[in-house]
């Protein structure tokens, strides 16, 4: 079979949607796997939570390296093996070690997949690039309600069940790769000599801006990843709500999202990309001040739904921003940094959250989050600014 020579959108969102349904049946039952069924110590669990971080990064880094520099398809390929591989022999060892081992393996093959979904989908051209990913997004949170919805369901009935429904997605997935991701998009020509002092110049400034950005996620993903560590507990402990009502917030993020999303793709013609992820930026940042007046669950649902609103207007924006300002040369290396950077935010928010709590409060700590998240925004703003007012003057 040949391989086509143009990416399908179609293809991607489903390659999206069916490996963050896989994934969700596995992520929030870690801990509590460990803990409840394996019967090792929180801290444990802690320690296999930031190994399977770092495999996340290293998957991240390996498949935007390998879309750039191997083959495009063949680094699909192989991510998808790793994951499905993995999921499938939890089915029969899912004691302890190989748990823990198998998720390391699969955290190494889903951050190449994640990786992958946004290098292909930048390289779709029969849409804009704010369009692509808004879609992908979408199917993203599909896949998330499908995968935390079911799990809730399977787990009492089976582990074994929920490995086996997980691995059924996964092998899914490696349908949707090799037989319609069979695509090899040609690099365009390098610049010419006589150009390459200006593109470097231009380059140059665009980098920086998307280092920037990239900073910015960091923050963005240490705050979010909050609600799904110490703000359990605060809801919980120091606020009297049952687990099941917290646990229903991702269900209406979720919901949100699949209903909110294809409106947010309506503000394209009217408001420009960079100006819509700072305001949603904004309006997410917001919702964590805002929790130092949360007392009771409607409040917290309120806050939730800000945030959400803040989410969809942001995130998914922001690699079709970074594809907006790098080559398709960079395609993967620059996706796979973004994705690196949110899981660097997502290993040391719970620790920085812990940390804070420690030795102050829960008020501080919201406080802290939102400077954290304005100033590197306030950052990415000023230099967007000087890079508009220095087009300006060469005009």
């Amino acid at each position: 079979m040949t391989k086509q020579r143009q990416v399908k959108l179609k293809w991607v969102a489903l390659a999206s949607l069916l490996n963050n349904t896989g994934a969700a049946f596995l992520w929030p039952l870690t801990t509590m796997y460990m803990h409840n069924y394996l019967h090792e110590s929180l801290t444990t669990a802690g320690v296999v939570m930031l190994l399977m971080s770092i495999c996340m990064m290293v998957g991240n880094y390996l498949g935007g390296w390998l879309f750039d520099h191997w083959d495009q398809y063949h680094t699909a390929v192989l991510g998808v093996t790793i994951s499905t591989v993995a999921i499938f022999t939890l089915i029969f060892a899912h004691g302890w070690p190989w748990f823990a081992v198998l998720m390391m393996l699969n955290s190494l093959g889903d951050g190449i997949n994640m990786t992958i979904v946004n290098s292909y989908g930048s390289l779709v051209s029969d849409h804009s690039s704010r369009y692509v990913f808004n879609y992908i997004y979408m199917a993203f949170n599909v896949g998330v309600v499908i995968g935390t919805l079911a799990v809730g369901v399977l787990l009492p009935i089976s582990v074994v069940l929920v490995f086996t429904v997980a691995t059924v997605f996964y092998f899914l997935l490696a349908l949707v790769v090799v037989f319609a991701l069979k695509v090899r998009v040609p690099l365009p020509p390098k610049t010419p000599r006589s150009r390459e002092k200006l593109a470097s110049r231009s380059h140059q400034q665009a980098l920086v801006l998307i280092w920037l950005i990239l900073l910015n996620f960091v923050t963005i993903h240490l705050s979010y990843s909050l609600w799904e560590s110490v703000m359990a507990v605060h809801m919980m402990t120091n606020m009297g709500i049952p687990f099941y009502a917290y646990s229903l917030l991702w269900t209406l993020n979720g919901v949100l999202i699949i209903v909110g999303q294809p409106l947010v793709n309506k503000l394209s013609p009217y408001v420009r990309l960079s100006s819509q992820i700072m305001v949603g930026i904004l309006i997410f940042a917001s919702s964590f001040l805002l929790l130092i007046f949360a007392r009771n669950l409607w409040a917290f649902v309120l806050d939730f739904v800000l945030l959400t609103i803040g989410e969809m207007a942001s995130f998914a924006g922001l690699p079709a921003w970074i594809a907006q300002l790098t080559t398709v040369n960079e395609a993967g290396h620059y996706q796979g940094l973004l994705n690196i950077m949110m899981s660097i935010g997502r290993a040391i928010g719970p620790l920085y959250g812990g940390f804070v709590i420690d030795h102050g409060n829960y008020q501080e700590l919201f406080i802290s989050v939102f400077l954290l998240m304005t100033v590197t925004l306030g950052g990415v703003f000023a230099y967007l600014l000087r890079l508009r007012r220095l087009s300006d003057d060469s005009k």
